[in-house]
């Protein structure tokens, strides 16, 4: 499992994915479905966004599907952005079609 915050045209959103890494071409093509087909993306740590979303953590996870899925965990840009410190995150990823 991989957490990522997105930064998009509309702002950062959190997504939990199942996928290896954030430029695999399926993952990207749910991301473009999504409207979604350029962005910056940093990858979190997992154990920090179940300790920072808790049972919202655990509802969505319930409703991730083993393998190929990706779900949006909070699309609230304020809240993303200051849950997590920039020293959490990954190097970025640059993305764009």
């Amino acid at each position: 499992m991989h957490a990522g915050i997105f930064f998009t045209g509309s702002g950062p959103i959190l997504i939990l994915t199942t996928y290896d890494t954030f430029t695999e071409p399926d993952f990207l093509n749910k991301l473009q479905a999504k409207g979604i087909r350029k962005f910056v993306a940093r990858e979190v740590p997992v154990e920090r966004v179940k300790d920072r979303y808790g049972n919202h953590y655990a509802v969505v996870m319930g409703d991730l599907d083993q393998t190929d899925d990706l779900r949006v965990m909070d699309y609230n840009g304020h809240n993303v952005f200051y849950n997590f410190s920039f020293a959490e995150m990954g190097d970025p990823v640059y993305h764009e079609t």
